[in-house]
């Protein structure tokens, strides 16, 4: 069903007037999506999006203002949330949740729109929250981000149960590893990338699948072996189901060989687990009650699924968050970098930029994220966004 125009002219013309005449699309689907819009219809929608954007930036603000009082009822203003919404299955004392943040850059304000909330139901129902560094990839972990996360971490939640460094699990990992071989719920493959994707894509299996877990054993003692595998030539799979619907969901990896020095496990480990086994297993092991996480996470908590099974355990429950995306904030760590390099930016806390140490360096107070991030519950809605628009929020909360 098509979206009423109303509520495209309605969204246009608050954006508009919010904006200094000028309307952008991005702004209008966001509204747009509490109306029912869904992501597999925006193509047909946007002749029409564009057609009244076109109309509507043609006027002046004074124009629009008079024509948004006809259509300011259609959309109105948002209620604020007073106290946090229902957190499913929750009992008092018992909720785990955790924040799993990479150790390759400065944490930022995504991180905390998107985790604060976890931080905030186990303040309110009691449990434990878990900061895990998750620094099993040792090409991408800085050894500066343990100390800065603990830190900005320290500082923003305040309620932080223990840290956890991923790296300080690889025994852990590696006793997982070996029981799902000897479940026959893994293999070691030692096909070529492009090989398996073709065999992969087309449903078939390769021949490292069918190969016995005796065999599979001294594949996976090999990968272990400084004289054995090479780095590239094996990697852990997940037996799923050849026959997935879903591509991703097929055989994923669980581990690699990876030679990299690691700034605190040095050359201690060659083989390292990739994100779902590490998720998984810390997840178990911590008893992981709850967990809130990206969209983007979706295909990765199914595979998790997957694991949990095999072990009979009962995956924590899960909510994919929307996110807030800015028009004009830079959260990318490379861009930031590169921007520092040129000098455009005095360093990671330069007053401009979104990061904790620069939001901490403003004497921004942490209780301001926690009444935004309350106020904006449990969605699934993604929000645009400018910067200018997103500190003026943090300002008002703050009076």
């Amino acid at each position: 069903m098509a979206v009423n125009e109303k509520f495209i002219r309605a969204y246009a013309l608050k954006n508009a007037i919010e904006h200094e005449g000028k309307s952008v699309v991005g702004a209008v689907l966001a509204g747009l999506f509490n109306h029912g819009l869904k992501k597999d219809k925006i193509k047909q929608e946007m002749p029409a999006i564009n057609e009244v954007l076109k109309e509507i930036n043609k006027l002046s603000i004074e124009e629009q203002k008079v024509l948004f009082k006809k259509y300011e009822k259609l959309i109105g203003h948002r209620d604020e949330r007073e106290g946090l919404p229902e957190l499913p299955g929750a009992k008092k004392g018992k909720v785990v949740m955790r924040f799993r943040p990479a150790p390759s850059g400065p944490l930022h304000v995504g991180h905390i729109i998107s985790n604060m909330i976890s931080s905030l139901f186990v303040k309110e129902h009691g449990g434990k929250f878990y900061v895990i560094i998750d620094d099993t990839n040792p090409e991408s972990t800085l050894k500066e981000a343990y100390a800065n996360h603990k830190k900005d971490c320290d500082w923003i939640f305040g309620n932080v149960t223990k840290y956890v460094n991923s790296s300080e699990n690889m025994e852990k990992y590696y006793e997982y590893a070996k029981k799902l071989l000897k479940k026959d719920k893994a293999y070691v493959c030692t096909c070529e990338k492009e090989d398996f994707k073709k065999l992969i894509d087309s449903k078939k299996a390769c021949e490292c699948r069918e190969i016995g877990v005796d065999e599979q054993m001294e594949r996976w003692n090999k990968m272990l072996d400084k004289k054995g595998f090479k780095e590239g030539e094996a990697v852990l799979r997940f037996k799923s189901s050849i026959d997935d619907k879903n591509p991703a969901m097929r055989d994923f990896p669980l581990a690699r060989i990876n030679l990299t020095k690691h700034p605190k496990q040095g050359t201690k480990y060659r083989v390292w687990p990739l994100m779902n086994l590490a998720v998984s297993v810390d997840d178990i092991e911590l008893g992981m009650t709850h967990v809130i996480r990206g969209k983007d996470h979706r295909d990765n908590a199914k595979r998790q699924e997957m694991i949990f099974k095999v072990f009979n355990k009962k995956p924590p429950w899960t909510f994919f968050i929307g996110r807030i995306k800015f028009t004009d904030l830079v959260l990318s760590k490379r861009k930031i970098e590169e921007l520092i390099k040129k000098g455009k930016y005095s360093g990671w806390d330069d007053p401009r930029l979104p990061t904790l140490a620069s939001l901490r360096k403003r004497k921004f107070k942490p209780a301001v994220f926690a009444v935004f991030a309350e106020q904006r519950g449990l969605t699934e809605v993604d929000k645009v966004m400018s910067e200018k628009d997103f500190f003026k929020v943090l300002d008002d909360l703050d009076k």
